[in-house]
């Protein structure tokens, strides 16, 4: 089956010929190991492993990986999506650099039930590890304990919820990426003026945590900044046209407000429309996540100073680099460093034994905007 897993049974068999031959046998005389145990069929690669166990490093992961060649696939939510066409090139990077055996796996148009017959299909095969992104927990949870089953190491991204994973990478904790977009509103606000949150929904919950962690985080570092507190939190419906005319009406109702913290990636892009049309650049500011190349022009233009998203490229190569550390058979603790930037330093979450959270955020501004290729 896998090259790893091959190795591990043929050293599990010499050890329990060894233990069997601890034990005395009629006349005092050790059994002998069947022919089996004690040598591998000639020619069959399989059986020779890299050596590997212990911390190790990610690099030297990396290199047990590539000369074992153990098959790593990546299952994208959906690959005709330029944030997942920029996944597959941060897995085809990584590939390039290291020489291991991983590649993204062409999910067309993002399907659920499509998505969770490639990982059957996966399992099948024999891979050596599953790097996924899923579409829906309940129904990839159900099929991601056949992988397990089958003994094949599971990473995930955007999974958190997961039960049937080895580990769950996440690019941020909702409390340090609210913390982060407050950042770059000061900024833009010059760290003083009133400001109120805006989120999806009122039920939406990591949106809801980001502004949550904002707010404290204002309250911390930033004793110039006010929230508006006859309307701390406003709704966007994850729509950007209900984000413009959200904001009219506070800009109107308000005088005095200056700035709107978003968390939807439509909130900023919805808000800085109002900016625009009421003739407030530089007067009025929004910070909030956003897609790179959908809001270049905003950007370029001063209306919007800066964004906040993390990167799909540097997602994928850190899930991969994941999997050659558990292939590896390498231990796994805090500060857990998978090589990549944001990515070096991760914690567990709070309460969880595999879920890792890192700093993967990254600002969007006018000078790097065009970089990203999504």
């Amino acid at each position: 089956m896998k090259k790893k897993v091959l190795a591990g049974l043929l050293s599990a068999g010499m050890v329990l010929s060894l233990l069997a031959g601890c034990a005395a046998a009629p006349g005092g005389a050790a059994p002998a190991p069947a022919a089996a145990e004690a040598e591998a069929p000639a020619g069959d690669d399989t059986a020779e492993a890299p050596a590997t166990g212990g911390a190790g490093s990610i690099d030297d992961a990396l290199k047990a990986a590539a000369d074992a060649q153990w098959e790593i696939a990546v299952v994208p939510k959906d690959s005709t999506n330029p944030w997942f066409v920029r996944m597959k090139a941060g897995v085809d990077e990584i590939v390039e650099d290291t020489g291991v055996n991983a590649y993204q796996v062409d999910t067309g148009t993002i399907d659920a039930t499509h998505q969770a017959q490639q990982v059957e299909d996966l399992i099948a095969q024999g891979v050596d590890a599953i790097c996924v992104v899923p579409v829906d927990i309940e129904s990839m949870d159900t099929v991601l304990k056949k992988a397990k089953d089958a003994g094949i190491v599971v990473v995930t991204h955007e999974g958190a919820d997961l039960k049937n994973v080895d580990y769950d990478i996440e690019a941020f904790s909702n409390e340090g990426y609210g913390a982060f977009i407050m950042d770059n509103l000061a900024e833009a606000m010059g760290e003083e003026g009133l400001y109120t949150t805006m989120v999806a929904s009122l039920t939406n919950g990591s949106h809801n945590e980001w502004a949550d962690a904002g707010v404290a985080h204002q309250k911390e570092k930033y004793p110039n900044m006010t929230l508006l507190e006859e309307n701390p939190r406003v709704e966007s419906d994850d729509n950007g046209d209900v984000a413009y005319n959200v904001a009219k009406e506070l800009i109107k109702t308000y005088p005095d407000l200056k700035g709107i913290m978003g968390t939807s990636s439509f909130d900023a892009p919805g808000v800085a429309r109002a900016i625009e049309e009421l003739g407030l650049k530089d007067k009025f500011f929004t910070s909030g996540t956003g897609m790179p190349a959908d809001n270049a022009e905003l950007l370029k233009s001063g209306t919007v100073k800066s964004l906040t998203l993390w990167d799909p490229a540097i997602a994928g190569k850190a899930m991969v680099a994941f999997a050659a550390k558990l292939l590896a058979g390498q231990e796994i603790s805090e500060p857990l460093d998978l090589g990549q930037e944001g990515y070096d330093a991760m914690t567990l979450r709070d309460g969880s034994s595999t879920v890792f959270e890192g700093e993967g955020w990254v600002v969007i501004d006018a000078d790097n905007v065009d970089s990203f290729g999504f």
